[in-house]
């Protein structure tokens, strides 16, 4: 049996920078992954796929809907389906092959296999190709980053056909002529403007009162307007029911205020959300604990009960995202190395990459009032920012919501091209305590995109320059 100082069982953006980091502060690391490539879901099939078919199609619509505006002539836009996801797939064997490439120079030793504890310092690696080969580790200390899996509907099962997870829908190998999407998030959203931009009828059916539920209802507002304009029909405050056949089509039954809501497609895919991937660990044979989630129970160094056995990444509470996960990674290994590790969890970007993006940080506006603060909001529209007219990207507009009284920053939405890069300044200014003053302040560069959030802080105190 090889014996190291960290097991990492899991090599999504959690566990391999878990596992980086460690092998940076000296310790003898192992990094164990159920997949042929490393990455997790969100190389694999996750984040990065699903950036690289949003990216293209935005080329796409841009040839399409608005080359001509811009004095640029094109004979006919056609899409070639597959050179389009073998791009995609290119990008993510690129990316993949990296991080392998970076553990080798690391020396952290990487085992394939699926893992299970033997005992609290000790698991069992199984070869998913050879399942009579079988490896033993152990280590004084063993962090969990298995990461997460598609939540599937009772009456909604997964096929791979008809009705599909995430994983399926960045690979279809046609474009589907009618695309419903059971879900509103982030996940939903994005694979449905990629199909929507490939030509598929999408409908979205959301089960709350509004898509993109996180966000402030003003922002919402804008948001599905826009969606909307880009084809997609929205279903909000419907209850999904079934599933039946109509011909050649799928017809997806829900109803809302007690009247039923008819969707023809021929593929549906299920975005309602992602569970823990807890299962076949041996977590019962070692004690480890679980919350009423479901989730692996931790304190807030990410320690579970069980001594030297810890959890990262979405097998945990907290957002299911990549930046979280890898910042458990990194405060993790440093506190196994003795250091000073440090997260944040209050100030977790969330984004969803549409076109427009929408991007938040911290409280919104209706969050900070349901919590009884008092708040003073700026607001600055993207139609009167120089560098947005000059690149025709002018919808949305920049929020910042303050303490009424402290001036600190509370929070920030971004609806806007590009509005996932905005809102990292944002936090940047959180994290040290920053007012809406230290950011209206600061010199933003001209013309760019970021001087909507700089004339949004300014809006706080009613000082914006460039809008009335």
């Amino acid at each position: 049996m090889t014996t190291y100082d960290l097991i990492v069982i899991g090599a999504g953006p959690g566990g391999y920078v878990c596992a980086f980091r460690a092998a940076q502060l000296g310790l003898k690391v192992a990094l164990v992954e159920k997949r042929p490539a490393l990455g997790g879901t969100c190389l694999n099939v996750g984040c990065i796929p699903t950036k690289a078919l949003l990216h293209t199609t935005e080329h796409l619509v841009f040839a399409r809907d608005h080359a001509a505006a811009h004095g640029i002539k094109l004979g006919s836009v056609e899409v070639d389906l597959a050179a389009l996801l073998k791009r995609k797939d290119a990008v993510v064997a690129k990316l993949t092959g990296g991080v392998a490439q970076l553990a080798k120079a690391r020396k952290v030793a990487v085992f394939t296999g699926t893992a299970s504890f033997l005992t609290p310092t000790s698991i069992e690696i199984v070869d998913p190709a050879k399942t009579e080969l079988k490896t033993t580790l152990s280590a004084t200390n063993i962090v969990i980053a298995t990461g997460s899996v598609p939540v599937e509907l009772p009456f909604l099962k997964f096929d791979g056909k008809t009705v599909v997870s995430s994983d399926h829908a960045i690979a279809f190998d046609s474009v589907p002529k009618k695309l419903a999407v059971v879900g509103g998030g982030a996940i939903g959203l994005e694979l449905g403007s990629v199909w929507a931009r490939l030509g598929s009828q999408v409908t979205v059916v959301e089960f709350l009162p509004k898509i993109a539920a996180n966000y402030d209802d003003d922002v919402v507002r804008a948001f599905t307007r826009l969606l909307e304009k880009q084809g997609l029909k929205i279903e909000t405050g419907a209850k999904v029911t079934g599933l039946k056949k109509n011909g050649a089509y799928s017809v997806l039954t829900a109803e809302r205020d007690g009247k039923p809501i008819e969707v023809e497609a021929d593929k549906i895919l299920v975005a309602v959300g992602r569970r823990p991937c807890t299962e076949g660990l041996g977590l019962e044979k070692v004690g480890v604990a679980l919350d009423e989630k479901k989730r692996i129970a931790v304190d807030r160094q990410l320690r579970t009960n069980v001594p030297g056995v810890w959890a990262i990444g979405d097998v945990v509470a907290g957002p299911m995202l990549a930046h979280k996960a890898e910042e458990d990674g990194v405060a993790v290994a440093e506190w196994i190395a003795g250091k000073a590790g440090h997260i944040n969890w209050d100030l977790v970007p969330g984004i969803i990459y549409t076109d427009p993006e929408v991007a938040g940080v911290g409280l919104g506006e209706d969050a900070a009032k349901a919590k009884g603060l008092a708040v003073r909001t700026g607001k600055f529209n993207f139609a009167a920012n120089g560098r947005a007219i000059a690149a025709d990207t002018v919808d949305g507009f920049a929020k910042i919501i303050a303490d009424a009284k402290t001036d600190r920053i509370l929070g920030a939405q971004i609806l806007g091209h590009g509005a996932g890069e905005l809102i990292a300044e944002v936090v940047s200014h959180m994290e040290y305590g920053g007012s809406a003053e230290d950011l209206a302040r600061t010199i933003h560069a001209h013309p760019t995109m970021s001087e909507a959030v700089k004339e949004a802080a300014l809006a706080v105190s009613k000082s914006a320059i460039h809008s009335l």
